[in-house]
């Protein structure tokens, strides 16, 4: 005998297969929510910070060198006790950042463009507000052990794996000559340990870059899946954006249902009906003081133009047979509004007989 399958459609529609919606990237957004890899913001700042150190290593050893140079002159003039070794320590600590001000000040500007180019422009007030589940003990072991922190461990790893391995294949061929810097001049030993710092600096700045692209590819799949959405919250959202399909259809009807009733109460305003002759029926209302032409009081075809004639001859409104002139009435005119221009003189033809028979029956 062959087992009974059974499928738990519950189970399948509970699945997040579906792409998040804007309205809940949106949310995820105010929630702290955004795509971003600080591995990548970290090669990209290191690798400046070597550049930029490189390419104004001269111009900086120069003025750490003058510095250094007049500091050492100025400690045999001195007497060195507590209050002068601390204000020289100032001033080499002024010196020093005054130096090292430019390169600082681009790196946070590269930090802050690498950061805007990821999130865009956003500061959630609401992320460093203090809150008591953030020093949980309980959520800080969940934190610990999930996957997130172990893909972090992963990378931490990674990344001092790739800094002592660069750094060692870098120096491993500069050893013989490293050891004999004491016999070479001070300059060119120091030309040569910067460049030599410089050689390994972006070398590991590129390894991290790398590693960084693939952090950031990483954290663009992971944020993609965690928002994804079931279909029954898709559903759901929609209804909340758009409204219930059946409500809506409802609220359509009963929106239709108002309007002809309005419309069925105005008939007995009319002057007169034209039909077509059962299909189509149009009940104009004409008064020469308050209108400028004849207007649309009703219209319809089928039912509701049976309904219209029905009321018509309730309230012994003329009802004329001219099927061109319902015709036109009813593809080119609108209820609430005035006859098309095209059409006075067949509707004015009308309301003169209209008129001649009323007269006729006062006179009786």
């Amino acid at each position: 005998m062959v087992p009974e399958i059974r499928w738990d459609l519950q189970f399948f529609a509970g699945e997040k297969t579906e792409q998040a919606t804007p309205k809940k990237r949106r949310e995820a957004r105010k929630k702290g929510q955004v795509l971003k890899s600080q591995e990548l913001t970290t090669a990209i700042l290191l690798l400046t910070v070597f550049i930029l150190i490189h390419s104004f290593s001269l111009t900086l050893g120069r003025q750490l060198t003058g510095f250094a140079t007049d500091w050492l002159s100025s400690i045999a003039g001195r007497d060195l006790n507590i209050a002068s070794v601390s204000a020289l320590a100032f001033e080499l600590v002024l010196v020093f950042g005054q130096v090292m001000a430019p390169i600082f000040l681009a790196a946070i500007l590269i930090g802050v463009l690498v950061n805007f180019l990821q999130v865009g422009a956003y500061f959630q007030f609401d992320l460093i507000q203090p809150k008591l589940e953030r020093i949980n003990p309980l959520n800080g072991l969940r934190r610990m052990f999930s996957t997130r922190a172990v893909v972090e461990m992963f990378k931490s790893l990674a990344k001092l794996a790739i800094i002592f391995g660069v750094a060692f294949l870098t120096i491993r061929p500069l050893l013989d000559k490293i050891l004999v810097l004491w016999a070479m001049p001070i300059s060119a030993a120091v030309a040569y340990v910067e460049n030599a710092i410089f050689t390994i600096g972006w070398r590991v700045g590129l390894a991290l870059l790398g590693l960084g692209i693939f952090d950031y590819a990483y954290q663009r799949w992971e944020y993609e899946r965690n928002l994804r959405m079931t279909k029954q919250e898709v559903k759901d959202e929609y209804k909340e954006t758009e409204g219930d399909p059946l409500i809506k259809s409802r609220m359509r009807q009963r929106a239709r249902q108002m309007a002809m009733s309005r419309m069925m109460q105005a008939v007995p305003e009319a002057d007169v009906v034209i039909t077509n002759p059962t299909h189509i029926a149009v009940a104009l209302q004409y008064d020469a003081k308050t209108m400028t032409a004849p207007t649309v009081v009703a219209m319809g075809q089928g039912y509701i133009a049976q309904k219209i004639r029905e009321i018509a001859q309730e309230h012994d409104i003329v009802i004329v047979e001219n099927k061109p002139l319902a015709r036109a009435l009813f593809e080119t005119a609108e209820i609430g509004e005035v006859i098309p221009a095209d059409l006075y003189q067949a509707v004015a033809e009308v309301l003169a007989f209209v008129y001649r028979l009323r007269k006729k029956r006062f006179n009786l």
